[in-house]
């Protein structure tokens, strides 16, 4: 079988993943679709119960659209917010029960290793035009070497969450306390309600997964009253965090930060920040979290943590293929200008395809959440358009690769870093952010750690008010805001 009769072969059950599909098969290309889990979207499921700010409209693609309507299927309303379950559910399970997809999808099937028909990653002869092979492990323990002419990674970050650690290396006694810690956003409100009910939780994270968790547990807390919630973050530009309110082109996202700020200004969930987390440690009743902090170490008695400190890219099955990651991002190099957390971001991501996407493994593109590498601020609608032009490119059509159209919803949030503050540099009118530490209804100790590091308790310290005017020009040149 010569290459260009191989398929191309999709790492991942996902968004993005069954887009990929849904595109091959409308450029008359065999799709094969590996997925880890035992059901399509495995990682969606996991937050499932979690309703997403994206509205229908820009959360399905429209090749995959296009297959689902022609079998009968009806659009959900475009502005209505799905759950995770609902888009699992209501749109990509249909369609990956669609006779001529179904066929082309491999459940319980993790890709290990990706490398070239008997070239490592050192050869340079034949590289381009040896086919990929995939080393593949089922579920029953049976594996196989799957060769294809192209290969799409859709495998995306969720299993790959960030330590609580803040210098991105696990926390001293984290592992050991890991039976204390759920990574990502549990069902508070639900299957894993008696786990938090009446206790003391910390959430650790400044992104909109710690908004969601932060919410769902201000809820219990209206049934259970003796629940305590603290909510840890690294930085201390809240305003930031908050997002743009009703600037925020997506009502559901803005109306996020607007509910979180009205909680924290009502001393339901109270702020330590900037806490960066060095060592957890299991008392006798309860988890110490010991946090460096502007007034030294400090120890927080919690008896549950939600960490949503992001995720990160899963690299090593790519080891024998050539890329080109920016150092720090892990996205390719041309991606991570547009993308950088440290550097000026508006809430858009300029359009983006093949060309940005590209490495020097010919024909190995990586899509969805993973081409962000550890970067936070995804949306479906980037992943399908990734995906669209990927496709187009695999099958010659270079003009409609470089075709890249991409119009996101702003976030009303226009924020740089470069200074380590991460402070709001759009901000129109006083912001009120409390202290730096703020913790009148959770224990606190004194601790001597291990190290004979001294740990005083926290205090709370009053609001600290800052005023930057009312002129947008004040702080919004072009240079920030272009």
């Amino acid at each position: 079988m010569t290459i260009q009769k191989l398929p191309v072969v999709v790492i991942g059950a996902g968004p993005a993943g069954l887009a990929a599909a849904a595109h091959l098969l409308e450029r008359g290309e065999t799709p094969i679709v590996f997925e880890a889990g035992d059901r399509i979207g495995a990682s969606v499921r996991a937050w499932g119960h979690v309703r997403m700010f994206s509205p229908w409209e820009f959360t399905v693609d429209s090749a995959t659209v296009r297959h689902l309507t022609a079998h009968g299927w009806q659009m959900p309303p475009k502005d209505e917010l799905p759950t995770g379950d609902a888009l699992v559910e209501r749109y990509m399970q249909p369609f990956a029960d669609l006779p001529d997809v179904r066929d082309h999808i491999h459940l319980n099937a993790r890709v290990v290793a990706v490398s070239r028909h008997n070239i490592d990653k050192m050869k340079d002869a034949g590289r381009d035009e040896a086919p990929f092979v995939l080393h593949v492990v089922y579920a029953n323990g049976e594996e196989a070497l799957i060769e294809a002419r192209a290969v799409i990674d859709a495998s995306g970050t969720w299993t790959q969450p960030n330590p609580l650690g803040s210098n991105g290396l696990p926390a001293v006694g984290e592992k050991r306390s890991a039976g204390h810690i759920f990574y990502g956003i549990p069902d508070v409100c639900g299957a894993d309600r008696e786990r938090y009910a009446n206790r003391r939780v910390m959430v650790v994270g400044s992104g909109h997964s710690a908004i969601n968790a932060l919410l769902t547990l201000a809820e219990l807390k209206g049934e259970f009253s003796q629940t305590e919630i603290a909510w840890a973050m690294r930085g201390k530009a809240l305003q930031q965090v908050y997002g743009g309110g009703t600037s925020d082109q997506l009502s559901a996202r803005g109306r996020l930060g607007t509910r979180i700020q009205a909680l924290v200004d009502a001393g339901t969930i109270a702020i330590l920040s900037p806490f960066r987390i060095r060592q957890i440690a299991l008392g006798e009743s309860s988890v110490d979290v010991i946090g460096e902090t502007p007034i030294g170490l400090e120890t927080v008695q919690v008896d549950e943590i939600i960490a949503t400190t992001g995720a990160r890219p899963q690299l090593d099955i790519l080891r024998e293929l050539r890329l080109d990651l920016d150092s720090s991002l892990e996205s390719t190099r041309a991606l991570a200008p547009m993308i950088d957390p440290n550097l000026h971001s508006c809430g858009t991501v300029r359009p983006h395809g093949e060309a940005e996407l590209r490495h020097p493994e010919r024909d190995f593109y990586i899509v969805g959440m993973k081409s962000y590498g550890r970067a936070p601020t995804f949306l479906l609608a980037t992943g399908y358009e990734q995906v669209r032009s990927v496709v187009a490119a695999l099958a010659g059509d270079w003009e409609a690769a470089r075709d890249v159209q991409l119009c996101l919803p702003e976030t009303g949030v226009c924020s740089t870093d470069l200074d380590g503050d991460g402070g709001s540099c759009c901000t129109t009118t006083a912001n009120v952010q409390p202290a730096l530490l703020s913790l009148d209804s959770i224990g606190v100790n004194g601790f001597i750690g291990a190290n004979g590091f001294s740990l005083q308790p926290l205090i709370a310290l009053q609001t600290i008010t800052t005023d930057s005017g009312s002129d947008p020009a004040a702080c919004c040149d072009s240079t920030c805001c272009s």
